[in-house]
């Protein structure tokens, strides 16, 4: 794959905003303000270049996290996937930049944060083992089955015994095991 991958260190210019997708999908979005700034030796000063503004894209589990966890005038840190997307102001063609992101973190360079993993949903499956640790195959109860006798060909519920020549007759091809 041929994405173009890029890194943004700058400040949050705005309050995140999610919001889901028809496909109950979360997605958030904001900007993020990165200014260079460098010594001039002649002038012996800093100066600041021209500020470049990002449209970030988050989804999913990061679109949550970003929520809960980025806000306004923050400094961060953005990785992810930089593409352009053409639209139309008034008859006139445009191109806004967005960067999809991949990963998003305050920059530790500026502060300090307390990182918080978020527990999956759903929880551990309880699987039963059995004696030697393998999964226990419980099929047979939780399908109604029982080892003894066929099921009533009809669907009741009820057990019946079908003689082998009857089973034989009924089905084709298939020889009785005695």
């Amino acid at each position: 794959m041929n994405d173009t991958q890029m890194t943004v260190i700058g400040n949050v210019c705005d309050e995140p905003t999610m919001r889901l997708t028809k496909s109950g999908h979360a997605v958030t979005n904001f900007r993020v303000a990165s200014t260079p700034r460098r010594f001039d030796r002649e002038r012996a000063e800093w100066v600041d270049s021209p500020t470049l503004f990002v449209n970030v894209t988050c989804w999913r589990a990061l679109a949550e996290n970003v929520n809960d966890s980025i806000h306004r005038g923050q400094p961060v840190v953005v990785s992810g996937r930089y593409y352009c997307r053409p639209y139309e102001v008034n008859e006139s063609k445009r191109i806004g930049y967005e960067l999809e992101a991949t990963a998003v973190g305050h920059d530790l360079s500026r502060g300090k944060a307390e990182f918080v993993k978020r527990g999956r949903p759903g929880g551990a499956l309880d699987v039963a083992a059995d004696a030697s640790g393998l999964p226990v195959d419980d099929s047979r109860h939780w399908l109604d089955l029982d080892d003894t006798a066929p099921k009533d060909a009809a669907g009741s519920g009820e057990d019946r015994v079908v003689p082998d020549d009857a089973a034989a007759a009924h089905a084709p091809g298939l020889a009785a095991v005695g």
